[in-house]
């Protein structure tokens, strides 16, 4: 583990906030070299209240295993009475989600960058045992070269290579059939949640969307081939996503026989260089625009956090 105190750190601003908490951008300033990281404060009242202990520290366990240039390192966590900590990397370049927002849509050649980094993180999980089942534009960042880099392992599980798992989670839009229908499900899911992504990188929207969640499980449910597909979307992008998100999870490209290999030897991907992007020297379409490690611009303004949490003492976080 890095050895690198909590008090070292130094605030320099909030890049998030969620209902657990909040993401600072902290630095550590040490013998006149400036070293970035983000820290993500968890109050550890709400993680209780909200039962996500056992969660919390399959995150942390999955997430301190893997060193992956496509997955956003934790260096290592901490804890006081109000919060538990992640020492994670600074991803500066902002949330994927953010940049398609302001885009609205992004081109073929955005988009196929963005996904071949996803595929890359998949590759490593699977090959672990590990399915992720929290894919968004919101959890993928970019890193200072604009490559994109998976972040919230809150719902990725380790399951092995065989068995299945019944928890219902994800996010209403991303989430297969088979969940919705609590059939038991494994990787295959996070196959269909790039089916989606695809379709929302490219359009601006999930292909499957209603006011809420319950109408979009059901539309769902009706199956991708009950789906209008924009008429500027190239037929190859059509058809790798009707591959992806096919109702029966056996039948999804990726989780054949030929593996991930089967995805990237599809059409849409014809011609992309792989061995540049395994390799880390393929030019990202994504170039952010920084002026330096601390440069913020790339995320929302928040307001500081006045309110304090109360503390928790119960002791659930003492291997934290």
């Amino acid at each position: 583990l890095l050895d690198v105190n909590l008090t070292d750190l130094e605030v320099v601003g909030t890049l998030g906030v969620g209902g657990f908490g909040r993401v600072e951008l902290v630095k550590l300033e040490r013998n006149g070299d400036t070293q970035v990281y983000a820290l993500k404060c968890m109050k550890k009242r709400h993680i209780v209240d909200t039962r996500q202990q056992e969660h919390m520290y399959s995150e942390r366990k999955i997430m301190l295993a893997c060193q992956s240039p496509f997955i956003c390192r934790l260096y290592r966590t901490y804890k006081d009475t109000k919060f538990v900590y992640m020492l994670l990397e600074a991803c500066m370049g902002g949330e994927v989600w953010t940049i398609l927002r302001d885009r609205v849509t992004f081109e073929d050649s955005t988009a196929k960058f963005i996904v071949a980094c996803v595929l890359q993180a998949f590759d490593f999980l699977h090959a672990r045992g590990i399915v992720y089942r929290d894919l968004k534009p919101e959890n993928l960042l970019l890193d200072a070269r604009g490559y994109a880099k998976l972040v919230d392992f809150g719902f990725s599980k380790f399951i092995g290579y065989s068995s299945k798992t019944w928890t219902f989670c994800g996010t209403p839009e991303y989430v297969a059939p088979e969940i919705i229908l609590n059939k038991g499900h494994d990787r295959s899911v996070d196959y269909w949640a790039l089916g989606i992504l695809i379709h929302e990188l490219l359009t601006g929207i999930p292909p499957f969307t209603a006011a809420d969640p319950m109408k979009t499980y059901n539309i769902i449910l009706k199956g991708i081939d009950m789906v209008n597909f924009p008429k500027h979307m190239s037929r190859a992008a059509v058809s790798l996503i009707k591959r992806l998100c096919r109702d029966v999870p056996s039948e999804r490209l990726g989780y054949q026989r030929g593996g991930v290999q089967d995805i990237k030897k599809h059409k849409w991907f014809q011609g992309f260089d792989w061995d540049g992007l395994i390799a880390l020297t393929l030019k990202s379409p994504l170039q952010p625009n920084l002026q330096g490690p601390l440069d913020m611009s790339n995320f929302d303004i928040f307001p500081k956090d006045l309110d304090i949490p109360p503390d928790e003492l119960s002791g659930w976080d003492a291997d934290f």
